[in-house]
């Protein structure tokens, strides 16, 4: 072949030669120590490895994500890189994040490596950004390095912003993170980047496998590479590089919003920098005006808003009206009463809301309501009472406290207490007969024979009995009467109603009181030393006595507007030889009159104005067993000491005083006069 031929096709195949080089070099395919390194200034022709919805536009700008909702995509490098363990590498590449709007955007972007694809087949969209799961993202064997462009702050990941950059190492819980930005190098201050600004910014990831550190710089796409990354974070990839090769590239997803995320170029070098990109050859990105908001969302969106902050405040009412209505007063002391006691929401629905139509019955001291609790399932008695006062109430709920544990047939089981704002609330053992007075007063109810009042007189006298001498400590009852005796399904009594009662010690004095109880049942001795003892409950138990056996209060008035009492009107029959004639004339004939005699008299000495003069319970109990002999007294000298009592000039003050006090029926003191 002629000299000038050969030179003519030597230079001919060098042509070729650099044509295809350079060719090779805009494709990614010129790589050497295979796959040591690559450029991609575009990726029109390039024959990346893409999943989901990514594709690669006709002007060559690679898009992970379209637009769908809750959608992912992945771009992989064709073949995997020799990436192994402590080896260095760099990466740069330019991207740009188109949001629906300017202020809202989905999940964000991640360049990542790992060792197998087929993670990532099974990653989801939204806030795993395509790369993890809800499984994989808390496995520490995950084996994926991800520097993550995230533009929605997710709690679960621990994010600091929803506009910031992070180093990921098997879990999209970053290693280190920062906001988004870089540092200029005039000035050395930091300047914010929005990332879905929808302009092209380039990012700069290095990694030192001797120093198993990285570092990520990013500044807005023409700006040169600051001096100062961004980011800089200790990691060790001896995990994800554990085999000789990696597969490197990029994934991304959208949520609920509209999105698309682009890259425009990308390179990559092991063991040294990356081959730089040629800003010029990058495809162009989309424009980037703003997309008008929909004229349904701006109608809907207020609206919708407007519903959130009503529907918002009506619940807040809800709550805080719900809250006042079951509100209760507690207070620190009563900690060690807990057990003790009840919450006002379980007794206003037991009692539906202290309806009417539960109402058992109202006095002077309150009103008492049934109720029907669900958890324990029973049916209880709700008395309420006011305490508008908080003085001594700390002992006073101690001392109901303590009579919770009283025990006996013949008394009402006191279970607990509660307290809200002005109100105290006693719950005790509901008795399904009612009150003693209803059976006394309401001719509906039927009469009651001798042999059922006798017992009920002989069920109270051995409650009170125990009460002042066979429990732990002396129990005063302060209000025994006819309606504060309740019936149960067989009729047995128990005295109930401990909401004034008194506790001391055996072989100590009472101490001193107000004046509390029913007019007629209140023993004279109260109006001038307002002590109550034993001795008191027995002056009311006598009241209590004559009015179960005569069918009469002890206080009365009768036609002519004069005031009949009781013990008096007793007196003047035994003193007429007929005590028997003041028992109820309904049960004559049902009665033994000798029975009746002696009760009558054992009432009449109970009720004596003397307290030395009245015998105690336990007496009581013997001489209506039988097991011991009423003593002999004349009418005529218990009469007349009662007058003497009574009507005395000295002591009428006193007396007087004390009528006066309880001219109104009922005198109380809940709240702690002792």
């Amino acid at each position: 072949m002629p000299p000038l031929e050969l030179l003519h096709l030597v230079s001919t195949l060098l042509l070729l030669l650099l044509a295809a080089c350079h060719c090779l070099a805009a494709t990614g395919a010129g790589d050497d120590d295979a796959g040591r390194q690559f450029a991609y200034n575009g990726f029109a022709g390039a024959k990346l490895t893409l999943d989901g919805v990514a594709t690669v536009t006709p002007n060559g700008l690679l898009m992970l994500t379209n637009g769908t909702i809750q959608k992912k995509g992945h771009a992989f490098h064709p073949s995997p890189v020799p990436l192994r363990a402590a080896r260095s590498f760099s990466t740069t590449f330019v991207f740009a994040i188109f949001g629906q709007y300017i202020d809202l955007s989905s999940p964000g972007m991640a360049f990542f490596v790992t060792t197998s694809r087929e993670l990532l087949a099974a990653a989801l969209p939204g806030q795993f950004m395509g790369l993890l799961n809800g499984t994989s993202n808390t496995d520490r064997d995950a084996h994926i390095f991800a520097v993550e462009l995230d533009t929605l702050l997710n709690a679960e990941c621990r994010d600091i912003s929803s506009n910031h950059v992070g180093v990921d190492l098997d879990s999209l819980v970053s290693r280190g993170s920062a906001d988004a930005g870089y540092y200029d190098d005039a000035t050395g201050r930091f300047r914010n980047l929005s990332l879905i600004s929808r302009k092209a910014m380039q990012v700069w990831v290095d990694y030192d496998g001797a120093g198993a550190e990285v570092t990520v710089t990013m500044a807005p796409l023409g700006v040169d590479r600051p001096k100062k990354p961004l980011l800089r974070t200790a990691v060790n990839l001896s995990a994800v590089a554990q085999a000789d090769t990696a597969y490197v590239g990029f994934a991304s997803a959208t949520g609920i919003l509209f999105t698309r995320h682009f890259v425009a170029g990308w390179s990559f070098a092991l063991d040294g920098p990356a081959p730089a990109l040629d800003i010029s050859s990058l495809p162009a990105l989309p424009p980037s005006g703003p997309k008008p908001r929909s004229k349904v969302l701006e109608i809907v969106l207020p609206i919708a808003s407007a519903a959130a902050v009503l529907a918002a405040g009506v619940a807040v009412y809800v709550l805080v009206r719900r809250r006042l209505k079951y509100a209760e007063v507690v207070e620190d002391w009563e900690a060690a009463f807990g057990p003790h006691r009840f919450s006002y929401k379980d007794l206003f629905h037991a009692t539906k809301g202290f309806s009417d139509d539960n109402l058992l019955g109202a006095g002077g001291f309150g009103r008492v309501y049934k109720g029907a609790l669900r958890k324990p399932a029973m049916e209880v008695a709700v008395k309420r009472v006011s305490h508008e006062s908080r003085q001594g109430m700390k002992e006073f709920i101690a001392e109901v406290v303590s009579m919770r544990r009283l025990r006996h047939r013949n008394l009402v089981q006191l279970l607990g207490y509660c307290r809200r704002k002005g109100q105290l609330l006693l719950v005790y053992d509901f008795m399904p007969n009612g009150s003693l007075d209803k059976y006394l007063y309401d001719r509906s109810k039927g009469t009651l024979d001798w042999p059922q009042r006798l017992h009920i007189i002989r069920g109270v006298a051995s409650g009170l009995s125990y009460l002042h001498e066979d429990w732990e400590q002396v129990v005063i009852h302060r209000d025994v009467k006819a309606s504060n005796v309740l019936l149960d399904d067989q009729m047995n009594a128990r005295l109930g109603d401990f909401g004034l009662a008194r506790l001391y010690d055996h072989g100590s004095d009472a101490r001193t009181t107000h004046v509390v109880g029913t007019m007629g049942y209140l023993a004279p001795e109260l109006g001038h030393t307002g002590k109550a003892t034993p001795a008191t409950d027995v002056f009311a138990f006598g009241a209590f006595v004559l009015e179960v056996t005569c069918g009469r209060r002890p206080i009365e008035q009768d036609e002519g507007n004069n005031r009949i009492i009781l013990v008096d009107w007793v007196v003047e029959h035994w003193r007429n030889g007929s005590i028997t004639k003041a028992a109820d004339t309904r049960m004559l004939n049902m009665c033994t009159l000798d029975e009746v005699s002696l009760v009558l008299k054992l009432g009449l000495m109970c009720s004596h104005p003397l307290p030395n003069a009245r015998p105690t319970m336990r007496q009581v109990m013997e001489y209506l067993d039988g097991d011991m002999i009423l003593p002999d007294l004349s009418p005529s000298y218990l009469s007349s000491t009662m007058l003497e009592w009574m009507y005395n000039p000295e002591l009428n003050t006193n007396v007087m005083s004390y009528v006066s006090l309880t001219s109104s029926g009922v005198i109380s003191d809940l709240s702690g006069g002792r």
